[in-house]
């Protein structure tokens, strides 16, 4: 009696994805007896990176982790990490008043030396003001326009380029909320608060004689820049580059076995993420 068996395709590698498989790091040094003593440098050069992460965005848990794992120190003490948690956490729930008091008791000249910078967190501190106005009829404008009116207004007349970000918040008082155009109604968005928390971090680590953003951020838009020359100049490259991350493993995975995976999954594989937010 014969049986038959079904197999299931194995989807051909790109000829680049194929040589990228070629030049990683751990296949290289295997191949090389020569390398025995280097064997782990890839991984140090990589737990830098990440160490480098985690201290730049402000993980100091994270941080404290890695460095016990990686057998590798910190690059920065844990109490200068958690004052610009502090800060961060502070702008995140929307509390830009104890924000500023913090950054000023870190160093005055962080937002003395930025105007651009203490604009932008008054702006902020504006809208939140705004905020009950808009969603509650029995809410008083008072505070939000008297707000405006000492804080920010002498700054507008200034620097005029501050007119145009001023006038749009105050917008928001004129017009309904339900009819708001997109441009306004982003600054209802709490990512507004985390674009603006991310820019008083990098003026903090600027201050402190340290890089503005993390390492893997430039490598990242490197990455990209090469990409989008490699396109340019008509290179056989796949349609989609992915970063090697889970999350296109798993994407790369599903395409290519045709299967939904359960929303379950998406929750194990994020669910350990730190969560930046607080409503």
């Amino acid at each position: 009696m014969s049986t038959s068996t079904v197999s299931a395709a194995t989807p051909s590698k790109h000829p680049f994805e194929r040589r990228v498989e070629e030049v990683k790091p751990s296949k290289t040094l295997k191949r090389s007896p020569r390398c025995t003593d280097l064997k782990n440098l890839p991984n140090r050069d990589l737990n830098a990176i990440i160490m480098d992460y985690f201290i730049s965005e402000g993980y100091p848990d994270a941080a404290r982790m890695l460095a016990k794992e990686a057998n590798i120190k910190p690059t920065a003490d844990e109490h200068s990490i958690s004052e610009r948690v502090a800060i961060r956490n502070a702008i995140h729930c929307g509390d830009i008043q104890s924000a500023i008091e913090r950054i000023n008791e870190l160093n005055p000249q962080i937002l003395d030396s930025d105007q651009t910078l203490h604009f932008s967190l008054l702006n902020l501190q504006l809208i939140e003001l705004i905020k009950p106005v808009i969603t509650s009829q029995s809410a008083d404008p008072t505070p939000a326009l008297d707000f405006a009116t000492s804080q920010l207004a002498p700054r507008v007349s200034v620097n005029r380029e501050f007119l145009e970000d001023l006038e749009r918040t105050m917008s928001l008082l004129i017009f309904p909320l339900e009819s708001l155009q997109p441009q306004l109604a982003r600054l209802l968005q709490p990512s507004l608060r985390i674009e603006v928390a991310s820019k008083v971090n990098e003026a903090i680590l600027q201050m402190q004689g340290k890089r503005r953003e993390a390492k893997i951020k430039d490598l990242v838009r490197l990455r990209a820049w090469a990409e989008n020359k490699a396109r340019e100049s008509k290179k056989d490259i796949p349609a989609k580059l992915t970063l090697g991350l889970d999350g296109d493993k798993d994407h790369r995975r599903e395409h290519e076995d045709g299967l939904d995976h359960d929303d379950d999954d998406d929750d194990e594989r994020h669910g350990n993420g730190a969560d930046i937010m607080v409503h």
